[in-house]
């Protein structure tokens, strides 16, 4: 069964400005003129997506995700990357997408084995679609209070309970300490459940 995300209501301010019909050449125009922060291109199939960046809220659970995952990395002595927010296109498979946190699980890597969204909009472009084209193994998805994972199968996305490329992580404990209110204990208690 092939994946796709829920719809995600929020205010309206953050949803994504949509311009369709464009060619590349005209979007790597227009991403040069738009190079701002706070401001997010993608693009998918000729359609543009200008997204503003949330504040607060946002970039809490964002930096959490990203805490706790490489917590969880270095407790496995995994030799890993971060690679942030990373631009990842390709001309042939017209599309353009950075995740909000990505990381190479592994040692000279070409991209990320793994993209973290944190998602508090609804709209936009396919992102599972945009990242399949890219051929990201694992995409991760934060979305309200619920952790979602993705992992890339010959057809497509499949949504699973377990990640493909950290069997081994407790799921409902990162959840758990992802919605936590305090950073602090949030990566100590995280820290304390997996030793």
């Amino acid at each position: 069964m092939i994946a796709t995300l829920p719809d995600r209501q929020t205010e309206a301010s953050f949803e994504p400005i949509l311009i369709a019909e464009l060619t590349w050449r005209e979007f790597k125009a227009v991403e040069q003129l738009i190079d701002r922060p706070g401001v997010r291109l993608s693009f998918l199939d000729g359609v543009l997506e200008i997204r503003k960046m949330p504040s607060k809220i946002y970039e809490t659970i964002k930096e959490r995700i990203g805490a706790l995952l490489e917590i969880y990395l270095e407790f496995l002595d995994l030799d890993f990357t971060p690679t942030g927010s990373m631009t990842l296109e390709s001309e042939s498979g017209q599309v353009k997408r950075e995740g909000d946190e990505s990381y190479e699980l592994g040692p000279d890597r070409e991209q990320p084995d793994l993209v973290i969204e944190v998602v508090v909009t609804s709209g936009g472009i396919d992102k599972l679609e945009a990242y399949k084209r890219l051929n990201i193994p694992e995409v991760w998805f934060w979305i309200g209070d619920r952790l979602l994972l993705y992992s890339l199968q010959n057809e497509g996305y499949e949504a699973t309970s377990q990640s493909q490329l950290l069997p081994n992580l407790d799921v409902n404990l990162f959840q758990s300490c992802i919605a936590m209110e305090n950073h602090r204990r949030s990566l100590r208690q995280f820290r304390d459940e997996i030793k």
